[in-house]
């Protein structure tokens, strides 16, 4: 049989448990790795609840609101990160746990919070909008690429233009694309190329790489630069899989450097059909336009005026001649017409003509003030007036005067 010091209490084997777990200096200050799981912001007591699962296995955790609150980030499922901190068990419920100290993003969820965040901060202030994406040029005789220049993607971009548009000049500004400088190099090489004005079109990126090897296309700074470069920039960072914020900045994202050199010119193959189909339809134009102009030729040709102008022109003549005759003939009718009534005007003038009268044997007086006499009453005896007659005057004085009524 057992004896009493043999039995314990769960109680006191939880307790023992935790006993040596605590007592344990590597699980007293210990950093685990892993995803977390199950996340709960406890928002009455600010404690975070969650789990921390990796390759397999998975371990409960719990942060205090001491702890919570020195966190830079906000944990979500799904986050890969480094938690610090003590393992010990909760002797309720006999479980151990890791009680967490302090929490960050591991390595590449670290870079990929700066990376979220640099992205909604320039999203915000309009980089990314699509209005303000400037169009590629149809056919750029200058492109000008900013890459390392002794990297594969340099060869693919140098390979793809030669085969598809020999006729474009490259030009390449060679740059660190990872690594300390790197992000300086690139936005010189910008703002050389938009001082200089030396290509119509540029190719910015690198080839593929971890999100460490990718970091210097998330620089804010070389996101400004793209977006104010007056010149098109195309961005070919990495992959196809890969994304940057200068992929959204960029006027046009090519999934690849060799994507980025189709992106940029035309195929020469396909410009020669477009030139053929076009100088076809020109053809095709001339041809009816040609076509229309001479029925339209043989339609005026055609008409009676060109075919016997002579014709025409004795047609015109023989009307010309008959109304001039018959303007001639109203002519002499409104003349003759205009004279006969001029000739009895000019009789009814001469008959109320005052010399006509006086033509007759009639004569008029005018006192000694030059006025005419009207009556015998502007007369008295002794007056001299001046009678005037058709062929002249003469001075008389008045001896006497009758009234008619004494005639």
């Amino acid at each position: 049989m057992r004896s009493a010091m043999d039995i314990i209490t769960v109680k006191q084997l939880n307790t023992y448990i935790k006993s040596v777990i605590e007592g344990d200096a590597l699980l007293y200050n210990v950093t685990v790795k892993g995803e977390i799981s199950n996340f709960t912001n406890h928002y009455k007591s600010g404690h975070f609840y969650f789990s921390l699962k990796y390759e397999g296995a998975l371990i409960r955790a719990v942060m205090f609101r001491s702890s919570a609150q020195k966190v830079r980030f906000e944990p979500r499922d799904g986050m890969l990160v480094l938690a610090r901190g003590r393992v010990s068990v909760f002797e309720r419920d006999g479980q151990y746990q890791l009680y967490v100290d302090q929490m960050t993003l591991d390595g590449a969820g670290d870079l990929y919070m700066q990376f979220e965040l640099l992205k909604q901060k320039l999203s915000a202030k309009g980089l990314f909008d699509p209005a303000r994406k400037k169009p590629i040029p149809k056919i750029p005789l200058r492109i000008g690429v900013v890459t390392s220049p002794t990297g594969a993607a340099v060869r693919d971009i140098i390979n793809v233009l030669g085969r598809r548009f020999p006729a474009a000049k490259v030009i390449l500004y060679p740059v660190l694309v990872q690594g300390e400088g790197a992000a300086a190099q690139i936005c010189e090489a910008i703002e050389y190329f938009n001082r200089e004005r030396a290509a119509d079109v540029l190719i910015v990126g690198r080839g593929g790489g971890s999100i460490e090897d990718l970091w210097a296309f998330n620089e804010e700074r070389v996101a400004y630069a793209i977006a104010a470069s007056e010149l098109p920039v195309i961005s070919a960072v990495g992959h196809e899989i890969d994304f940057t914020i200068a992929d959204f900045v960029a006027d046009l994202r090519a999934p690849t450097p060799s994507a980025a050199a189709e992106l940029a010119a035309p195929e020469v193959g396909v410009l020669m059909n477009r030139f053929v189909n076009l100088m076809a339809r020109l053809q095709l134009l001339l041809i009816n336009s040609v076509k229309a102009k001479r029925q339209r030729l043989d339609y005026v040709c055609s008409m009676p005026a060109l075919r016997d102008p002579m014709k025409l022109i004795n047609e015109r003549r023989m009307l010309t001649d008959h109304l001039t005759a018959q303007m001639t003939a109203q002519m002499r009718l409104v003349t003759s017409a205009a004279k006969q009534r001029s000739g009895g005007l000019t009789a009814k003038l001469e008959s109320l003509s005052p010399l006509a009268v006086l033509g007759r044997g009639y004569t008029y007086m005018r006192g000694p003030d030059g006025r005419i006499i009207k009556s015998i009453g502007e007369l008295n005896r002794g007056d001299t007036v001046s009678a005037v007659f058709a062929d002249g005057s003469a001075m008389l004085t008045v001896d006497s005067t009758t009234p008619k009524e004494d005639i």
